[in-house]
């Protein structure tokens, strides 16, 4: 298993936080969705933190 790092900034405006929630957009989803696109490996994101709805963050880190 690897782990790879990744260092994000989002705008959080449209989205009900970073965590991960049925049936409400969520930046963590997103997220894992565009990666899997891109590798076609499932993946989960562990953050070093997490913000709630509407807010942005600017260099958060996260890892798969």
């Amino acid at each position: 298993m690897r782990n790879i790092r990744l260092t994000i900034e989002y705008d959080g405006h449209d989205f009900n936080g970073w965590q991960k929630q049925p049936n409400k957009p969520n930046i963590q989803g997103e997220i894992e969705k565009a990666i899997e696109t891109i590798t076609k490996e499932e993946v989960e994101l562990n953050a070093s933190g997490r913000t709630d709805a509407g807010v942005h963050a600017l260099r958060t880190s996260c890892k798969f």
